[in-house]
């Protein structure tokens, strides 16, 4: 009797624990029904707030990301340091584009963005990520299901890692966290909502609408706060120093030219315009789209070339390379010199 007594608490027991794994999904059942919410759903609207530890100061973004299928995209960032910095990134039918819409200036790319290059903030890149990565770990908690999976900036490798946590009752994302080659978060993305019911009219992805709107009060106050030039230097040099620096008085604003030298040899222009001039079309670029932590750039082979607070910058070297390029740009917000 008491073995028989015995035999039953084990089976028991054993179904309490084959209930238990049956109640939580596998890793290949949270991809699928992730594949499957994309492959239906229309588009979405979602907000967000960014995190970037990638420069010498912590910087926060508000993000307003719009998707409508197939391959239409409107991402709003807010600097919360620099509120002249505003920006978009915009996919319709004529391109990609960077737009700062109070400095009335414009970026055109190639077509391939996103698709290319890892995107933490949105969500087809998040699951073409963790599709693509057959390695990919894979965890549950109380509120999510968990990947950690590789990353592809093509520009960048010392963001290699990211941790993605998709909602379980939703199967949208929660949180983002791109890691460096030590796993510490040098990104990190938080969601604050996340509508898949979303309708758009019909020239909310328009190059002019979306350039003008807001434009004027935006405008108004860049040109108020023009005039006055402080020349930033770079804290990352790639070991050279400024041997010359060249100032330039424009038709209608300053330039100023410097010279960098040692073991990597660079240029770096600073410019800032009295008024902000009217618009005009994008300035084509043969390049890619390139996060720098306080503004959203434009990068080719040889050159990177962005916006911030109010200046235009250009930087352009043949000895670094595209990651050092990158790392130089970044710092571009540390000491500054009259």
């Amino acid at each position: 009797m008491k073995k028989t007594f015995g035999i039953w608490i084990a089976v028991v027991f054993c179904l309490i624990l084959l209930l238990a794994a049956c109640g939580e999904k596998s890793q290949e059942d949270v991809v699928k029904k992730l594949e499957d919410k994309l492959e239906n759903m229309n588009g979405y609207k979602a907000e967000a707030e960014m995190k970037m530890n990638t420069g010498p100061e912590s910087l926060k973004y508000q993000l307003d990301i719009w998707h409508k299928k197939k391959d239409f995209y409107r991402v709003a960032l807010k600097n919360n340091q620099d509120e002249k910095g505003s920006q978009i990134i915009l996919k319709n039918e004529d391109g990609v584009f960077v737009l700062t819409p109070a400095l009335n200036k414009s970026f055109k790319f190639q077509r391939d963005w996103p698709e290319k290059t890892s995107q933490p903030y949105l969500f087809q890149s998040l699951v073409q990520d963790i599709v693509k990565d057959k390695d990919a770990e894979f965890e549950v908690s109380d509120s999510a299901y968990i990947f950690r999976t590789k990353t592809n900036y093509q520009s960048n490798n010392n963001l290699p890692y990211q941790e993605i946590h998709i909602d379980k009752k939703s199967y949208t994302p929660k949180l983002v966290k791109v890691l460096d080659k030590d796993k510490n978060a040098l990104v990190e993305v938080k969601f604050k909502n996340f509508d898949t019911n979303s309708s758009f009219k019909d020239d909310d992805f328009a190059l002019e609408k979306n350039m003008t709107t807001g434009t004027a009060e935006t405008t108004a106050s860049t040109n108020e706060n023009m005039g006055a030039f402080t020349v930033v230097l770079p804290t990352e040099t790639s070991g050279s120093e400024i041997t010359e620096k060249k100032q330039i008085d424009l038709e209608n604003g300053q330039r100023v030219v410097m010279t960098f030298e040692g073991e990597k040899n660079f240029t770096l222009i600073e410019e800032k315009q009295e008024v902000v001039p009217t618009l005009s079309s994008p300035q084509e670029v043969n390049g890619e789209i390139v996060n720098l932590g306080h503004t959203i750039g434009a990068i080719s082979d040889n050159s990177i070339e962005w916006s911030s607070n109010g200046m235009d910058f250009y930087l352009a070297s043949k000895d670094l390379t595209k990651e050092e390029l990158i790392e130089v740009a970044k710092s571009v917000q540390g000491k500054a010199v009259k």
